[in-house]
C-alpha cells in the first residue's frame, strides 16, 4: 500500500473516531444536561437522530 493510501486510511479513521467521540459526548449531554442542547441550539429530535447515525455517515 502506499505512503498516500495509507495516510487517506488514517485520515477517514481519524475522521470516524472523532464522530464517534462526538455523538457519544452529545449523547451523555442530552443525558446529563440536556438544558444545555437547547443552549446549543438543538431540539432532542436532532440529537437522537444524530446520535442514532453510525460513526461512517457524516
Amino acid at each position: 500500500m502506499s505512503r498516500r493510501h495509507l495516510a487517506t486510511l488514517r485520515s477517514f479513521i481519524a475522521a470516524w473516531d472523532e464522530r464517534k467521540r462526538f455523538r457519544w459526548e452529545l449523547e451523555q449531554m442530552a443525558k446529563d444536561n440536556p438544558h444545555l442542547i437547547d443552549d446549543i441550539g438543538l431540539t432532542r429530535r436532532q440529537v437522537e437522530a444524530e446520535i442514532a447515525k453510525p460513526f461512517w455517515r457524516k
